[in-house]
């Protein structure tokens, strides 16, 4: 009678975490709610970003187009060069406030759902 009472174990924790990275590759993605949270939280300022960039480049080449006029074209262009670049300085001063309003009122629309994650991710802990 022969008796093989063995025990044969080998873990390796990079093999495990490498299986652990390909597992999560194909399970199906679970929502996490604070991660929703900080994603809702941080696009309240993403569009009004854009929004004030675009409204700042437009305005930086609009004025620098008044101050091409006003530079090359002295003669003639002298008057609309002054003009069209108090209009782009104008422009660049709209950036900010747009900017405000923007975010504030995305904030005004997405803070009930932005309450509620909050009120619901105070309880669970």
């Amino acid at each position: 009678m022969e008796n093989n009472n063995t025990f044969e174990y080998t873990y390796s924790s990079k093999r495990q975490e490498e299986i652990d990275r390909i597992r999560q590759k194909y399970l199906p993605e679970e929502e996490n709610k604070m991660e929703t949270l900080r994603k809702l939280d941080a696009s309240t300022e993403t569009s009004a970003t854009v929004i004030s960039l675009v409204l700042g480049i437009v305005g930086t080449l609009i004025m620098g187009g008044g101050m091409s006029m006003c530079m090359v074209f002295a003669g003639n262009y002298l008057i609309p060069g002054i003009i069209l670049g108090v209009f782009g300085m104008a422009v660049v001063g709209l950036a900010y406030p747009v900017y405000k309003r923007v975010v504030r009122k995305k904030r005004e629309k997405l803070a009930p759902k932005i309450l509620a994650l909050i009120e619901e991710l105070s309880k669970s802990e």
